[in-house]
This record gives structure tokens, sequence and C-alpha cells, in this order.
């Protein structure tokens, strides 16, 4: 038997779309239901691995995480990584396929969505249910002749669709009233229902206008769902980074322009011994405890980024003050003596100097390493002191290798083998590695804080509430449960309760 769908589309980016998406993989999991997500195409700069080394959105790695499925990257076939403005990598079934300018992109849209049914007819061939999320808005009327991730998708797949609307920036009623009115007669009628997100406040004022809403439209609003800030869920790009607040270790992350895996440092916000902050410019720099260079998308174009604004400066002073620093994949390239580019994989820079923090030289290769990691610290000294043999895991994505220096874990690559990883000052105060989802691992997150405090003559820290992603998966889900209008979204989607 086919499988059942229901789309989720917005108004715009930025939404809520994913997290809405989220949680309804999570509860008609709960519900007994088999359910997979599904994206045609995504563009983001925050990328998970799966299991066999495909690369694929965050999002739908998390939304897997929701349904208690493993990830495929039939869930997500085209992901676009940006590398210029007007540029990208295309990963497509989870590798690298080729580098291409926005217009040249269309050029192969039967192509590719040729892969996008493909993928979507296997989920739809082994599972009971297929949320399948769009990108950007439907109403955008300049790209509907190739647009292959909404309402073409809705069709391919004969899906019922739910519009969500974000209130929180205000005039959701004149987006969710505009998109529909953009939207040609046979695309009004996939649309199922409204929904309206990221709500704060006294939800009776909202009453008159939903059922204005309502009236206009003649589209029933399923649920209002409430803003939320205390529900830890990777977001699916980098345009909205959290911060933290308040606590005595003050942890600065260097936001590059293009910014990569930024979810690293989801769980630093949880620690409620850290201020977690992003930096943009030498003024916001202030007094940090630590550094941190997160992974890049264009690691040449924001090293050169670095030097313009004049934060290298204040990273190397900082750095041979004392200030220990961390540099994650493309972070950690940009810390030794230079970066090298002989095959023109990321830029024209054949040789570049680097920050000169850490004696590696990196070389990039026209051969992209994707693959999910397990290992333990190699060593115990400075920012690792009493570390060795703790556990890490995450994943790396990555285009080149870096050589030199003493190395930080010892690392079994799923699929690559047995090696070593990263590097570490001889003071122990500088440290690269290119594992993401490194802040993931407890113990480590845990200890490595412990010494920054200790370092800065504080008290012990005090362990937060261990993060439990599955907890965090229930929490969302429970939210919006009691959000929306759950029996008629199984109508919608001809669902009977199990």
């Amino acid at each position: 038997m086919k499988a059942r769908t229901l789309m989720v589309q917005g108004t715009g980016s930025s939404v809520g779309k994913s997290a809405i998406a989220c949680a309804l993989c999570r509860i008609l999991t709960q519900d007994g239901f088999y359910v997979a997500p599904f994206k045609s195409q995504n563009m983001a700069l925050n990328s998970g691995v799966t299991a066999d080394g495909g690369e694929m959105g965050r999002a739908q790695v998390v939304q897997a995480e929701a349904a208690c499925v493993e990830p495929d990257v039939r869930m997500n076939p085209i992901l676009l990584k940006p590398e210029a403005d007007a540029q990208s990598q295309v990963i497509v079934l989870g590798r690298p396929w080729r580098v291409v300018k926005a217009r040249e992109y269309y050029l192969y849209t039967e192509e590719l969505l040729k892969v996008v049914r493909e993928a979507l007819n296997y989920l739809l061939s082994s599972y009971e249910v297929v949320i399948i999320e769009g990108a950007g808005s439907p109403a955008e009327v300049n790209l509907r002749s190739h647009e292959i991730v909404n309402m073409r998708i809705a069709r391919i797949a004969n899906s019922p669709v739910i519009l969500v609307g974000d209130i929180d920036k205000g005039g959701v009623f004149a987006q969710l009233v505009g998109t529909l009115s953009l939207l040609s007669r046979e695309e009004r009628r996939y649309v199922k229902g409204l929904l309206i997100n990221k709500f704060r406040g006294d939800i009776s004022l909202l009453t008159p206008g939903i059922s204005i809403l309502e009236e206009r439209t003649r589209k029933k609003v399923l649920g209002v769902v409430p803003y939320f800030h205390n529900i830890l869920i990777p977001d699916e790009d980098s345009i909205r980074l959290g911060e933290r607040n308040g606590g005595a270790l003050d942890i600065a992350v260097i936001r590059f322009p293009h910014i990569s895996n930024s979810t690293d440092f989801d769980p630093l916000l949880k620690e409620r011994g850290v201020r977690l902050r992003y930096v943009s410019f030498p003024q916001e720099f202030l007094s940090p405890d630590l550094i941190i260079l997160p992974g890049s998308k264009s690691v040449a174009f924001d090293l050169k980024w670095l030097w313009k604004v004049g934060l290298t400066s204040q990273i190397v002073q900082r750095a041979n003050a004392g200030t220990p620093v961390i540099g994650m994949c493309g972070g950690f390239q940009m810390l030794g003596r230079r970066i090298k580019d002989p095959h023109g994989v990321e830029s024209s820079e054949e040789d570049m100097p680097g920050l000169g923090l850490l004696d590696t030289i990196s070389i990039f290769e026209p051969q992209k390493l994707t693959c999910q990691v397990r290992g333990r610290v190699f060593t115990s000294r400075g920012l690792l002191s009493g570390m060795e043999d703790v556990e890490v895991e995450g994943y790396e994505i990555h285009m080149g290798r870096t050589e030199g220096a003493l190395p930080a874990f010892r690392v079994d690559r799923k699929g690559n083998g047995a090696s070593l990883d990263g590097a570490l000052s001889e003071d122990g105060y500088i440290l690269g590695t290119y594992i993401h989802g490194l802040w993931d691992s407890p113990d480590f997150r845990f200890l490595l804080l412990q010494n920054l405090a200790r370092r800065k003559d504080l008290p012990p820290l005090v362990p937060s509430p261990s993060f439990n992603k599955e907890e965090e998966f229930d929490k969302l889900a429970d939210l919006v449960r009691q959000s929306i209008d759950l029996e008629t979204l199984y109508d919608i989607c001809h669902l009977k309760r199990k």
C-alpha cells in the first residue's frame, strides 16, 4: 500500500516548517505509524552524515530521528550548499554532484526531478506516512516553472498541504492571504488548512482575526502553535544562531559569512555556566574565555574575511596571551600555517597563509570525506587535561587533509578505518579537529568546560541536566499536539488512529 502523505509548506523562509514537520513525525510515530520525512531540495549549510557516509540536510536527519528511523539520503535527495552569493555545491543522493551558478541550476530541473521522483517513490512504498517539507514559499511565481520542492511535489505525491505562517514577525494574516492569492486555482486545491506559528500572548485576542482569515480564504485554521525557546531542536540553516546569556564562562564563536554546521554548539546552550555568543566584528570580541572558529563552506573566502574585518589580529593576540582557541573543520584548517588548494577545489588561491596558531598545513583535495566517527581523546594536556580516553562521537564533512602537529583524537571512521584526528598545540590550548558534533559527547563537553573554569579560578561547574534528544522531541510533540486540531489533520491525511 502506498504511504499517506502530508506536506508542510510556508509563507516564506524561517516560518518554522522544519520544526512543525519534525513535530508531526514524532506525533505520528507516537501514534503507531511508520513515518519518514522528505524534502526534495534543501538549501542549507547545516548538514549531517548517514551511517553509509551520505550527506543530507540536518533538518531531515533530525526529523528521521524524531520518527525513530535511520536517516536515508533519499529523505533529502538534493542538498544545495551555498559557496558564494550565486553559487552552490549540489549534493545528489548524498554525494557531491557539481558546483553550479544559480541561473545554471535550473537547466538541470528535469534531470534532478527524476532523482526526486525515484527517492519519493521509494519512501512511499517503504513507509506508512511520509511528512513532506517544502522550501521558502510556494508563491515565488518567478520560479514556478522550475521549482521542484513545493507545489510540484504536492502534485506528484498527490499530497494535502498545510500552510504555515509566522506571527512573531508580524503580518501573518497578510502572509497567508497573499500566499494563497498568488497560487493557481489548482495549487490552492491542495491546501487543506492553515497553521499560525510562533505566537506569543493571549490567544483570545487572535480569535477575530482567525475568523476573518477563514472567511477570506475558505481554509480552516488548524491551530496556533506558541513560540518556544525551551525546546532544543537543531535548526535547518545558519540564519538563526542560538545564543545564551549569563554564565561565568564566556565562549565566543566567530560568525563566518559561510558558517556551516552551527548546530555543533547547540549543546552549549543547555550549560548553565556558559555564556555563548557569536562575533562578527572586532568591537564585539571583548574578552572571551574560549574562542571557537566553526566550520565554513568557503574556507578561503571566510579566511580572507577574517583578515579584512580585523578579527585575525584579535584572535592571534588573545591566543598569544593565553586564551584557548578551538577550530572545527574549516576553522581547524584556518588555525594552521598555510592552506593549499592545488586543484582549485574552493578558490583560485593555490596557497594562503593561515593564522599560524597550529604547526599544520591543510591541503584541499577534490574528494569529499563524509563519515560518522567514534573515538577517544588521545592526549592529556591543556584544554584536554585529565581527558585521555574520554569517548567522543560525531561526523566529518570536509574536502581536504591536515598534516603536522600532535594529534588530539584517536578515531574510527566508519567505512574509512581507524586513524588519528586533529591537532593540539604543545601547551594544549590551541585545539583543532574535523569532528562535527563533538560537543554532543557529554563527558567531553563537561570536562573541557571544567578545565576552562579551573583556568579562570571559578568554582567547579555544576553539571547541567543531561541533554536527552528523545525528551526534546517529546516536548515538541506535546506542544504541537496541544495546539492543533489533530482529528482534522488525521482526516486530511485519510488516516485512521491505530
